[in-house]
This record gives structure tokens, C-alpha cells and sequence, in this order.
């Protein structure tokens, strides 16, 4: 993908959870990797944990000004970008009714608008360098299935699918693949499910467990490497299964009659 040039990643929220694992993972490719992420102090932390191939940044995704300054360092420092990870999300949890407007648009900035704002500038980049590159948007479970205190995240993953969609419509001619991975629900410290809501989730899942940042992660580096060059504008659910169907339904048998 870059004629054997060193590859540099740039991977967002990479401070703590999904992002966290997705950089070391890529990292063990042999992949130099940039740990954005709206906290500096997680960002070099992580940057630190992975080690000489790791470099962190502070980056806002909802503000164009820090993105570009991001993309600005990063090609100054290593002249190219070949990866871009969107991984940087936020997820709040209110009841429709009272779901504020102010909350509604925190998530569509940070979920898509920030989506579209880096993927833009660095797609800019890739384009005038004429690199073969691979961006990948995190999307969810919950873009093709609702769920109750969610209708903002619902819809920002919704519009993720459909937005990496024309993505790589416009992108893949110039060489630019661009695909989504769709987690289900996925274990990260900190998190605030009750057993209640978990075993709810799992009973639907055929796999029989929830996933781990790992499962993710290895999703992540198959789309960056050179084996899924011919996948573009695709939307893989990594989700034990759950996406498959009403998974809790018996057999449908007749009615004896």
C-alpha cells in the first residue's frame, strides 16, 4: 500500500477502550501510530504503553482548526498518512422525551461531523500525495437495531454507514478504500451497563459472550492490509452473531390442528 514506505496511522479517542486496542494492535504490525485523542494525558499514556512506535496528539474532533493541526504535525513529522482509524465517540444515555438539544448535538458532532470533518482532511492529504490509503469509521450494532435512551447514538451510527458508503463511492477511485466495522456490545473498563441490561444483550448474542476491544481490534488491521484491497464500502459486524436476526425466537413449528 506504500510501495514499502514506513505506514503511519492515525487512530482517534485512542486513549482508553476500543481506540486503546485498535493502536496496539496495529502497532505489533509494524505500523507507526498517532494516538489522538481529546485527553492528552490518556493519549501519551497510551502512546508510552505501546512504546518508540507510538506518538501522541491532542486532537478535538468536532473542531476543524485542531484536526488540521493534527494532520499538519503529522505529515510535517513523517511526511504522509496512509491509515486514518475513526474511532472517537461518545455515547449518552437519555429517554427520548428528554433528550436535550444540547446533547443531541454533542453526539452528531463528535460522532459524524467530527467523522467527516478528519476523513476529509486527511483524505485531502492521501489524494495529493497519491497514497493507496485505508481509512476505517467505527460504527455499532446500533445503527441497524435501536434500542431504547439511544436515539441520538442510533442515528449517528445509522448515518455512519450510509456516510462510508459514499465514502468509498468517491474515494476508491482514487485509490482510497474505506470500510466501517460495527461492533456489538464490547467490554471497556469504566463502562456502566447493570448485569440486567448485559444479560439481556447476551441472550441475543450466538456466540454466547460479549466481545472484547480485541475482537475489534484484529477486524481493524484486516481492513488496513493489503488482503481486503478489494473491500471498499462495506459495513462489517463484529458482534458474536447478535445482527443476525431475532436470535431469541423457538423453532416456528405448525399448530397441531
Amino acid at each position: 500500500m506504500t510501495d514499502g514506505a514506513q505506514r503511519i496511522a492515525i487512530v482517534t479517542g485512542a486513549g482508553h477502550g476500543i481506540g486503546r486496542e485498535i493502536a496496539i494492535q496495529l502497532a505489533a504490525e509494524g505500523i507507526t501510530v498517532v494516538v489522538a485523542d481529546i485527553s492528552a494525558d490518556r493519549a501519551q499514556a497510551v502512546a508510552g504503553e505501546i512504546g518508540e512506535q507510538a506518538f501522541s496528539y491532542r486532537v478535538d474532533v468536532r473542531d476543524r482548526d485542531s484536526i488540521d493541526a493534527l494532520v499538519t504535525a503529522v505529515i510535517d513529522r513523517f511526511g504522509r498518512i496512509d491509515i486514518l482509524v475513526n474511532n472517537a465517540g461518545i455515547y449518552p444515555n437519555s429517554p427520548f422525551l428528554e433528550t436535550s438539544e444540547e446533547e443531541w448535538d454533542a453526539v452528531f458532532d463528535t460522532n459524524l461531523k467530527g467523522m467527516f470533518l478528519i476523513s476529509q482532511a486527511v483524505a485531502r492529504r492521501m489524494t495529493e500525495q497519491g497514497i493507496k490509503g485505508r481509512i476505517v469509521n467505527l460504527s455499532s450494532g446500533a445503527s441497524i437495531s435501536g434500542r431504547a435512551g439511544a436515539a441520538h447514538y442510533c442515528s449517528s451510527k445509522a448515518a455512519i454507514n450510509m456516510l462510508t458508503k459514499v465514502m468509498a463511492i468517491e474515494l476508491t477511485p482514487k485509490g482510497i478504500t474505506v470500510n466501517a466495522v460495527a461492533p456489538g456490545l464490547i467490554e471497556v473498563p469504566d463502562w456502566e451497563h447493570t448485569d440486567e441490561y448485559i444479560n439481556a444483550i447476551v441472550s441475543g448474542i450466538p456466540a454466547g459472550r460479549i466481545g472484547q476491544p480485541a475482537d475489534i481490534a484484529r477486524a481493524v488491521t484486516f481492513l488496513v492490509s493489503p488482503d481486503s484491497d478489494f473491500i471498499s464500502g462495506s459495513v462489517m459486524f463484529v458482534d458474536g452473531g447478535s445482527s443476525a436476526g431475532r436470535t431469541t425466537l423457538p423453532l416456528s413449528k405448525r399448530r397441531d390442528r
